[in-house]
């Protein structure tokens, strides 16, 4: 079974017959003990150290439908290597586009993607409401107020207005949620300057880098949006897709880790730049990503287990039958 590999220290990455041959270098330019990947075992590369690599092994991965996720020493997401689109069609791209420079249609879809993201930040709010109690019911009745108005949003700008009120009122129940130990003090992004907005950032690129992995493998055009103005050197939709799933799969991993005390004050370091996660808790985190991946839930349509994973490939198929006229899209809602 293929599956996400994270190369967390520098080193040179380089094709070995038809494996994947890894050999880490410290700062002093010596070689450590090689790791193979078999290729066939490998869905994608997460890569947060700096690497050294050739042309031929891109041309290897290109060929073997591998993308590579870059990200700097902040855990910025700084871009991605994807291999040439294999599935896309020309009748999928023509409806896609036509979505988009339509402003009727292009509302549709926005909207869903809102309504999405703000249902799913309901239902964390009120798991943790109701473990806190009740302290979360007036920031509660705010994002309910405002989903409210999602549906008579006339055009994206306006959307994108009360998008950015929810997500403002959501991110001001982080302190009642995580108590003392962590502050959020308003969001803060390139560099975050404190602990956690370093674990949002971070997160929040994860789950865009998983969103764009997912999108790969259908027929939808990455770089065509419909919430997110799509823009030069960017993989717009995305953007659009991860905000249904940063509630779900990240903030509550989060939480989770917080609340289990796996992520203390004393693994991060604050830098001229900002705050960053130290390396044995960015291992940390990473894996519980992976393993929330992995995680499988009953859904409800399909009557089995299906794993978050995969529940970003059917939303990208949802949206698919959307723009083909086969079916309306409607967002992903978690219901636990």
């Amino acid at each position: 079974m293929k599956q996400t590999k994270y190369l967390m220290n520098p080193g040179r990455l380089s094709r070995q017959d038809n494996t994947l041959k890894f050999t880490p270098v410290d700062e002093a330019g010596n070689e450590g003990q090689p790791r193979f990947l078999p290729i066939e075992q490998v869905s994608d590369l997460y890569i947060f150290g700096s690497l050294d690599a050739n042309s031929a092994l891109y041309n290897f991965l290109g060929k073997e439908g591998i993308a590579v996720h870059f990200f700097d020493y902040y855990e910025h997401y700084t871009g991605s290597f994807m291999p040439r689109e294999y599935l896309l069609a020309g009748k999928m791209q023509v409806e896609q586009t036509k979505h988009y420079v339509s402003a009727k249609k292009r509302i549709i879809i926005a909207r869903a993607f809102v309504e999405g993201a703000a249902t799913n930040i309901l239902r964390v709010l009120k798991y943790y409401d109701n473990r806190k109690d009740n302290c979360l019911s007036e920031s509660i009745a705010t994002v309910e107020q405002l989903l409210a108005s999602v549906h008579t949003a006339s055009d994206v700008p306006t959307l994108m207005g009360i998008e950015g009120n929810i997500r403002q009122t959501y991110y001001g129940c982080f302190d009642a949620i995580l108590g003392e130990t962590f502050c959020l003090d308003g969001r803060s992004k390139r560099p975050p300057q404190n602990e956690l907005n370093a674990m949002i950032s971070l997160g929040n690129m994860l789950c865009y880098a998983a969103c764009l992995s997912m999108i790969y493998h259908t027929q939808l055009n990455p770089t065509i949006s419909f919430l997110h103005e799509p823009g030069a050197r960017r993989y717009s939709l995305a953007l659009d897709m991860a905000e249904i799933f940063k509630p779900i799969l990240i903030d509550r991993l989060i939480f989770r880790m917080v609340n289990k005390r796996q992520l203390q004050p004393s693994d991060f370091r604050m830098e001229v730049g900002g705050c960053v996660m130290k390396e044995s808790a960015r291992k940390r985190f990473l894996q519980a990503f992976d393993e929330s991946l992995k995680e499988t839930i009953k859904h409800r349509s399909l009557g089995r287990s299906v794993s978050y994973k995969h529940l970003i490939k059917l939303e990208c198929y949802k949206l698919q039958k959307h723009l083909l006229g086969i079916d309306t899209y409607k967002p992903f809602k978690a219901w636990w």
